[in-house]
Order: structure tokens, then sequence, then C-alpha cells
């Protein structure tokens, strides 16, 4: 109990799984789509979960502990973690995503697949630059275009000069 209870502690996002079904080379790649994502998977004993996360913020999950149940948990990205165990769901039917707490709020299982729509924290990242660069790019554009601008009058009337004067 107490290796549950301090594998909960800094973890803001759990997942809980229903596994019956899954044999030994699935746990291990979905052990390892897991790990490359830094989440962690651990099959528990239901009452030694309840116990652990008695008085925590994933104390919501108390009431799906039933059956067969593996906690998919991460401290860092809670999308990148629900787009791996939904991926591996449509592959592999027998994985059933029963409930989760992500970043201290409880959603069903629906919600974790809404969650996997969302975009990851990379592109979000790449999204926002592209945003703060765009302003920049047309400024830098605009400045250039008056020099631009009049070196291309001055080739025009060196052309006509020497057309003229030939």
């Amino acid at each position: 109990m107490e290796a549950l209870t301090q594998a909960f502690s800094g973890v803001e996002t759990a997942i809980l799984v229903d596994y019956k079904g899954l044999n030994v080379p699935q746990v291990t790649e979905l052990r390892r789509q897991l790990r490359a994502v830094k989440a962690q998977y651990k099959v528990v004993k239901n009452t030694l979960a309840k116990r652990a996360l008695s008085g925590t913020t994933f104390e919501p999950l108390s009431q799906h502990f039933q059956g067969t149940t593996a906690v998919a948990y991460t401290a860092s990205d809670p999308v990148a973690l629900a787009k791996t165990l939904t991926t591996f769901a449509k592959t592999t039917p027998a994985v059933a995503i029963k409930a989760a707490v992500v970043q201290g709020r409880a959603i069903k299982a629906g919600e974790v697949v809404e969650l996997a729509n969302l975009p990851g924290r990379a592109e979000l990242y790449a999204k926002l630059l592209f945003l703060l660069q765009a302003p920049m790019v047309q400024l830098v554009s605009v400045l250039s275009a008056v020099p631009r601008d009049f070196l291309t009058v001055l080739t025009e009337v060196e052309k006509k000069k020497s057309e003229g004067g030939s």
C-alpha cells in the first residue's frame, strides 16, 4: 500500500484500465508505449488501491476498483497518456478505460477519448510559437518593403535614362 501511495505522490493524472484478456506480450508492449510518454502502468489490488487513494485527489476513482484493474499514471502530459491508451485500446479490444482523474478533476471513460483528441503539448507549443512569430515576420516584411520599392524605382529611372540617352 505504501508503494502505491508513494507512486501517486506528485502525479496529476491517473487513468483506470480494465485489462482482462491481455497476454504478457501485450502488457509489455503497453508498458513500453507508456514509458515513451513518461507514464507508468501498475496492476493493483482493488482493496489496497482504495485504501491508498483515500484522502487524495484520486479518491473519486475508488468506486471503479472492481474486477481486473490497472492504473496508468503520469506527472507530465495527460493528453499523451490518453492518446497512448486510446490508441492501444483500439488495436487491443481486451483493454477498456474505466475512468480517470486529470489534474484533480474526475472524468468518465468517454471524456478520456475526447482528451486524447486534443493536440499534444508539443503541438500546442508549435502553434503558440507560430502565433508569436507571425507579427514579427509581418513587421520585417513591411519595414523591408520601403527600401526594396525605393530601389526598384531607382532601377527603373536608371533604365529610362539609359534608353532615352542612347
